[in-house]
Order: structure tokens, then sequence, then C-alpha cells
């Protein structure tokens, strides 16, 4: 390469660098600055009434697995924040894989459709999201609370004699964000199911594999990147979720969203509720990662 073109590829390089530096000052000032305070509050000294005092502490690491008794000064597992914590996976997984089971077919259905019905039923999925959550998630309240809908119809009709109990519950909780993330399950594997070939359908018919077969080793292996990705969007919002469980768990069975609102709020213990931020970033990034190494897997073998 002679002098001249090294000199305008320095140039170029200098020019991109300096076109993408406020993109640049825009993450380091809205994302890495706020992560930053949330770390350094992380290893400081919870203050009397909220904030912090600027003396160095791991006890808001600690207060995540332990607790302080306040008769003995014995250190003991801290039950409340790990069945939480237990409470916030489970859930997660149990909406991811619900929204997937009832996602699929109805992504499949809506890409086997002709054109214009196929965008209708696409307007249909995107109806929600242009309804507040909160909403959203009230109508579902109104729904399965004592005097809601459901109950009042199995009651007329003689199913039970006794409204069901399903409000203010886990079962509560898995139902508001099985249906506040199911379109975002849909829509990944929509759009994976449009780029399928169904010309590999027939093929797989024509070798004699039944329908079982066709599924497991043509269609799901096709369409993987959509299900991970559809399953990334859904886990991720759903373990951070906060007003869901707060309106449909009634402030009893909360999630890892509400145990970080209370710290800072009435709990008045600012870095636990750093370090319980922290940790489902932490918890969140490794599922990134995950479907980052998926996604790279497919590439290669593709």
């Amino acid at each position: 390469m002679s002098p001249a073109e090294e000199n305008v590829v320095r140039t170029s390089a200098r020019n991109g660098w300096l076109l993408s530096l406020p993109a640049l000052v825009l993450l380091a000032v809205a994302a890495v600055g706020p992560l930053l305070i949330v770390a350094i509050y992380s290893f400081l000294t919870p203050g009397t009434h909220g904030n912090v005092v600027w003396v160095f502490s791991t006890e808001g690491w600690s207060q995540i697995l332990w607790s302080k008794d306040i008769f003995t000064d014995s250190y003991v597992w801290a039950d409340a924040h790990l069945t939480i914590l237990w409470r916030s996976i489970k859930l997660s997984l149990m909406t991811t894989i619900i929204t997937f089971v009832v996602g699929f077919p109805t992504a499949w259905f809506i890409a086997t459709r002709p054109p214009k019905a196929r965008a209708l039923w696409l307007f249909l999925i995107t109806i929600p999201f242009w309804t507040n959550i909160l909403i959203r998630t009230y109508a579902i309240n109104e729904m399965i609370r004592q005097e809601g809908l459901i109950n009042v119809i199995l009651l007329k009709i003689g199913v039970i004699s006794e409204p069901l109990h399903i409000i203010y519950t886990d079962v509560a909780i898995f139902i508001g964000m099985t249906y506040v993330y199911l379109p975002l399950m849909v829509l990944p594997l929509f759009a994976a199911i449009d780029r399928f070939d169904m010309r590999m359908l027939e093929a797989g018919y024509d070798l004699y594999a039944s329908r079982m077969q066709v599924l497991r080793r043509i269609i799901l292996p096709i369409v993987k990147p959509g299900i991970i990705a559809g399953s990334i969007l859904v886990f991720v919002p759903s373990l951070g979720a906060y007003v869901t469980p707060r309106i449909l768990g009634g402030g009893k069975q909360m999630m890892i969203g509400n145990l970080i609102d209370m710290q800072f709020g009435q709990g008045k213990n600012w870095p636990l509720g750093a370090a319980l931020s922290l940790t489902l970033l932490v918890i969140v990034t490794v599922a990134l990662l995950y479907y980052v190494k998926v996604a790279n897997g497919e590439k290669k073998n593709g």
C-alpha cells in the first residue's frame, strides 16, 4: 500500500471515529454513568433515613443471601430474598415456555395465511402494544379477581360452587405476564417462519417422515434463531417485571423488581437495592451472552 493510500485509510478511520463520537458520549452518559453510580452505591453503607453514607461496605451484597439475626447477631439465610429471586426466575421461565407453546402455532398460522390475511393478523397481534401495560394488567385483574368475569361465568354455569382464588397468587402473576409478553414471542417466531422454505416440508414427507419428525428435525432447527430471540425478548422483561406482580401479586407475591423498589423506598437500604439491581443485570447479561453464542453458532453452521 502506497503512502497516499495509507493516508486515505487513516483519514477515513479518523473521520469515522469523529462521526461516532456523539453516540459514544451519549452512551457513556446515559448508560455507563448511571450503571457506575449503582455499582458505587452497592459498596457503601446505608443511611439512617435512606441515601448512603460514604463509607466502604460489602453489607449490601452480603444481605442478598444472608440476614443478621437481631437477637443473636448471627447470620442466617435471607429466606425472603432467596424466595423472591427463585420466584422471579421460575415465573420468568414458565412465562417463556408457555408463550412459546402458544406463540409458535400462532406464528405458524399467521405465516401460512395469504398476504392480505397475514397483514390483518399481524395488525391484531400488535394491538396490545398500543395500550399501556398498566391498563392491560388492570384488565387481567378485573377478569381473575374474586368477583371477576371468569368466576362469575363459572359460577353461573355451575362449574364451580365458590369463586376461584386466583388473584394475589403466583398463578395470577403468571397469567398476567403471559398475556403481556405473548406478542414479544409471536413476532420473532413469525419472522423466522416467514423465511422458512415450505418445500422442505414436502421433501420431508416424500421421505416418509412423520409430522413429529418433520417438526423436530426440519422446522425447529431452521426457526431456532427466532425461538431464541423470542425467548430472550420474553425472559428479560419478565425477570425485571414490576407493574404486573405489583398489581396481580398485591404486594405479597413480590418479584425482584418489587424488592429493588422496596429497598429504595420503604426499606431505605440503597446499597442492597443497588446490589440487587446489579444481580438482575448479571442474570440478564448471561442470558444475552447465551443468545449471542447460539446465534453465532447458527451462522457458522449455516
